[in-house]
């Protein structure tokens, strides 16, 4: 698998910085938006929560997005995280891959 070694960009600073910077969006407006607490957007923006299908429906419904959008942020991100760790790429690296059936 061959991926980039610059760590893609973080569902927070997507969101803080191409979504609530241009609409003028605190934390709190936009907690009251998507129906959920100050602390969940907080974590969201600080890259202490990952995006869920739930969450990333509920973001879809409130920047006109889709929600594969959000989730793509954050599998591209979970992938690099286990490509470029040493201990997560070994554990991937003890897989046998099985024989093709022909």
């Amino acid at each position: 698998m061959l991926m980039t070694k610059r760590k893609p960009a973080s569902v927070g600073e997507i969101l803080s910085e191409e979504f609530m910077t241009p609409m003028g969006l605190t934390q709190a407006a936009l907690a009251e938006a998507m129906g959920v607490p100050r602390k969940h957007v907080n974590e969201l923006c600080n890259n202490r929560r990952n995006i869920t299908a739930a969450t990333a429906l509920i973001l879809a419904r409130v920047f006109g997005t889709s929600p594969d959008f959000w989730l793509n942020i954050q599998r591209r991100n979970d992938l690099w995280e286990v490509m470029n760790s040493p201990d997560e790429r070994a554990r991937v690296e003890r897989a046998k891959p099985l024989p093709s059936a022909a």
